[in-house]
């Protein structure tokens, strides 16, 4: 691998290479390898471990096992009819989808999945580091709200307006303690790149969960209510608001709502992993008694972390019932934010202390 990468680099020029020929292989090979697979298998994983949870077996008969579902369902929905409602407001409702999927998939670009080109000798497992790379991520996710609000308005539907309302509320709110918890570790770290913060870890000799744990709480809940997952799913409440703010979409654009919900997933729980797991990093780096587990590549950690977290997200679905809208906002205004500015000040008294 480092050979082909060198022999690469030498056809091309250092510069071309650095920032136009490595940069598009790792984004197509991150999008079409990795990221879509991830999701079209993350809807089929999600459907059958709920229904082995609700004493059922789930999709098991397109292909060996059901593993051919999601390529089925792919295929239904681009062939399905796609329509726009009369009165809908064309260009704002088929802008919608995409600026729900757009800053989802644009936030990977800045997630490390495995350590840096000098510990690897060669060849580095992100696109790029940024010295303001979380700063990034939370001011390209805030983006997605619109798209919600937006799809909501647009398809002149009552239905879908109260779930793009519910949407900007719960959204807007839960923004708040989400980005107040993500302080704590850029305070230990001394850093807002995502790269630097693993490496703060690293250094420290212990993930920022532990020092963390309050923050890595709220960030978890604040997450889920992020993306309008269960007990959270108030902007898509079935029984209630029909579909919420894509009810009045089909074929692909309903798709890209539903792509972008799963990306969103898979983005809030790499984020936790990276500020408060370690990211590649082994559990406990610092105990040296648990060297032999050196040999597991970073990017598996880092993959198996990131899946925990998603079967968490399955597990809540299957577990809890519905907030009602009032006690949402309760929880987000009167409890979360308090404690979070809470362990802020506390975070902050204890790194000028110690």
């Amino acid at each position: 691998m480092t050979s082909l990468i060198e022999s690469v680099r030498n056809a091309t020029g250092d510069t071309l290479f650095d920032y136009a020929v490595s940069p598009l292989v790792k984004i197509l090979v991150l999008l079409f390898l990795m990221l879509l697979p991830l999701i079209a298998y993350l809807t089929l994983a999600e459907r059958r471990i709920l229904g082995f949870m609700q004493a059922r077996l789930g999709p098991n008969r397109v292909g060996p096992w059901g593993l051919l579902q999601p390529i089925a369902d792919v295929a239904k929905l681009l062939v399905k009819a796609d329509s726009i409602p009369l009165r809908a407001v064309k260009w704002a409702f088929v802008l919608a989808p995409c600026l729900v999927v757009g800053p989802a998939i644009i936030i990977f670009s800045v997630i490390p999945l495995g350590p840096p080109a000098s510990e690897t000798g060669g060849l580095s497992w992100f696109i790029t580091d940024i010295n303001t790379g979380l700063l990034f991520v939370v001011a390209t996710a805030t983006i997605g709200v619109y798209g919600l609000i937006i799809g909501g308005w647009s398809s002149n539907n009552k239905f879908s307006l109260m779930g793009g309302l519910r949407s900007a509320a719960q959204m807007i709110s839960y923004e708040v303690p989400q980005g107040l918890a993500l302080v704590g570790p850029v305070l230990l770290a001394g850093t807002l790149s995502m790269v630097g913060i693993v490496e703060a870890q690293k250094s420290d000799g212990w993930w920022y969960v532990f020092p963390q744990i309050i923050g890595f709480f709220l960030y978890m809940v604040a997450g889920i209510a992020e993306t309008n997952r269960n007990p959270f799913d108030l902007p898509e409440a079935e029984s209630e608001l029909v579909a919420g703010f894509h009810t009045e979409y089909s074929g692909m654009r309903f798709a890209l709502f539903f792509l972008g919900e799963y990306a969103n997933m898979i983005v809030i729980s790499a984020v936790a992993t990276t500020l408060f797991l370690g990211g590649w990093l082994r559990p406990f780096p610092s105990v040296e008694a648990l060297a032999f587990l050196d040999v597991v590549p970073g990017v598996i950690w880092f993959t198996l972390k990131v899946f925990v977290f998603l079967f968490v997200y399955i597990w809540f679905r299957g577990t809890f019932p519905r907030y009602r809208f009032d006690q949402l906002m309760d929880l987000g205004w009167k409890w979360m934010i308090p404690v979070a500015l809470g362990n802020l000040a506390l975070t902050a008294l204890v790194k000028l202390l110690v």
